[in-house]
């Protein structure tokens, strides 16, 4: 172990940042071959792998690791495919240095090994390779429908298909894929990357519907009635959150939903080859300091803002965003506006954003969560010229389906309320997991809680 933690962990080679600032490809750019061997035989095959205890959808790391250690790259994407149905998604989007990697035993004496990277690396190599007809189990005979395909969604139909069940999933967009296609930016997650992913899962037999809205063109009960034996709703939180001040009706605020969506999934970066404007002028402010707000700041650096500013009552310190995200954003020029609340947005004459007002605060105590409480600073009030803000906040459970689907239960903000074990929900045979059940979170938590449903499903069918 000792030589082991002495070799370097290799960094993951990137666009120069003064480059892709202006541009929408992929940033991160992946290990060579040469790179990735290098990398894996840093991992120590411990007999007991923590590293497999911080993946939610228990991927075999020290299997994969190891292929690619001994050069066998086509049996490490195999491997990586056992347990993820999306690996080339989650190797590049995954917060893997809070997951699987925290838990390295390599990185308690030094860097533990950069098991996204070598994920990202096995599983795009495996999309090189010609298609083999995936292995599944004999057909069951029954039929579940899954409402959302989004990351929760796909996990379940991957799982769920393996078995040998017939699943057809019913999205509200005119592609599926979810957060995958209008959240996350192209030059974190290029969208072919996902589509092929998804494309892997139809030749599985899964069946894709979209520009299907359930809660209008058919209910949970409906489907029900219509043969299915389960249904399983992940569609997610895709209902933004506000900050309920002075202005946020003026032309040029945006949800960053909106925001995303039609510059990712509507292709607004493109324009005019896409009928997409999006207007973002010189000066951009950005509320929150997550994930999503880092994607909102650095597409609008990408469409042409000249200033594009991060608006954040914490520190730097409780900033909730990807160690990785953060260092890409400063290195291509966002703006820090640190211990800042805005408490008005000012407009024009003709109802167009002007400017934003903000106070200055400083940390007190801690919070329940554990973050230190920000408290505002009298008489620190300032104003800064902005044509543009983006409102990157959180978003929670869209009401369509919960609405609309009698006897199932909720909790107070909303999400459907499901066994934690199985994922089913008040409404026998109705399951429910992800964003809509646990609130916002990451893309690998939807897609675990799709494959614990998956296995509560299947339990669930063997009983009917």
């Amino acid at each position: 172990m000792a030589a082991k933690v002495k070799i370097p962990r290799h960094e993951m080679p990137c666009q120069d940042s003064k480059v892709r600032a202006h541009n929408f490809e992929e940033v991160a750019l992946g290990y060579t071959q040469e790179m990735a061997v290098e990398e894996a035989q840093r991992c120590l095959q411990c007999k007991k792998p923590l590293c497999r205890t911080g993946c939610p959808v228990e991927v075999l790391i020290p299997d994969f690791v190891k292929q690619i250690a001994e050069e066998n790259f086509e049996e490490a994407a195999r491997v990586l495919k056992i347990k993820n149905s999306l690996p080339a998604v989650c190797g590049r989007v995954c917060p893997q240095e809070s997951q699987c990697e925290s838990k390295c035993i390599l990185g308690i004496k030094g860097e533990s090994v950069a098991i996204g990277r070598l994920e990202r690396f096995a599983a795009d190599f495996g999309m090189k390779l010609e298609k083999t007809e995936p292995e599944k189990a004999e057909p069951s005979g029954k039929r579940v429908a899954i409402i959302g395909a989004g990351p929760a969604g796909l996990a379940c139909a991957g799982d769920l298909a393996k078995a040998g069940h017939a699943v057809t999933v019913f999205e509200a967009l005119h592609v599926a894929g979810g957060v995958l296609m209008y959240g996350i930016p192209q030059f974190r997650l290029p969208k072919d990357i996902v589509q092929t992913e998804i494309d892997t899962l139809k030749q599985m037999g899964v069946e894709i519907l979209t520009n299907q809205v359930v809660g209008k063109v058919t209910s949970v009960d409906e489907l029900m009635a219509n043969g299915y034996d389960a249904v399983f709703i992940g569609t997610g939180a895709g209902l933004p959150y506000f900050m309920d001040i002075p202005g946020e009706n003026l032309n040029g605020v945006y949800s960053a939903n909106e925001f995303l969506t039609r510059t990712n999934l509507m292709k607004g970066y493109k324009f005019p080859d896409y009928a997409t404007p999006v207007k973002v002028g010189k000066n951009v402010a950005v509320l929150g300091a997550g994930n999503v707000a880092m994607d909102s700041a650095r597409t609008a650096l990408r469409l042409g803002a000249e200033n594009v500013y991060i608006i954040y009552r914490r520190s730097r310190a409780e900033m909730p965003a990807r160690k990785e995200e953060l260092e890409h954003a400063e290195e291509e020029g966002i703006q820090f506006q640190l211990l800042t609340n805005p408490v008005s947005i000012q407009g024009d004459e003709r109802g167009w954003v002007r400017s934003l007002t903000c106070l200055r605060y400083e940390l007190g105590e801690p919070d329940a969560s554990g973050r230190r409480s920000p408290v505002a600073i009298p008489g620190s009030e300032f104003e800064i010229e902005m044509d543009t803000v983006v409102v990157a906040i959180g978003q929670g459970p869209n009401p369509l389906v919960t609405t609309s689907t009698p006897g199932l239960e909720l909790n107070k903000r909303g999400n459907i309320v499901a066994d934690p074990e199985t994922l089913m929900t008040s409404k026998p045979g109705v399951f429910a997991g992800g964003d809509i059940v646990t609130g916002a979170a990451t893309v690998i938590l939807a897609m675990g809680a799709g494959k614990k449903a998956a296995a509560g499903i299947d339990a669930y069918l063997k009983t009917k």
